[in-house]
């Protein structure tokens, strides 16, 4: 299901997303909304190297392990 969300932003931020939506022949909303997803997309994952940096650091893999494993588990909390 849609949600509205209200959103406020100055002027000159409306202005180039009016012509960026315009530009692409799509409405506002869709614009806004295709580009947050993209950026959550872009931010939500590694690129390879990133990921390579991640691999190589053997004292921050054994610390992910351990998360994952306590996972598992369900030992520990979620904080909101």
């Amino acid at each position: 299901m849609t949600k509205t969300l209200t959103l406020r932003v100055d002027d000159k931020t409306y202005g180039l997303w009016q012509r960026r939506a315009r530009a692409e022949n799509r409405s506002l909303s869709n614009y806004i909304e295709t580009d947050l997803m993209a950026h959550i997309r872009e931010c939500a994952f590694a690129d390879k190297e990133e990921m390579t940096e991640i691999l190589s650091d053997e004292p921050l893999r054994r610390v992910l392990r351990r998360g994952s494993r306590d996972a598992r588990r369900r030992k520990g909390r979620f904080v909101d």
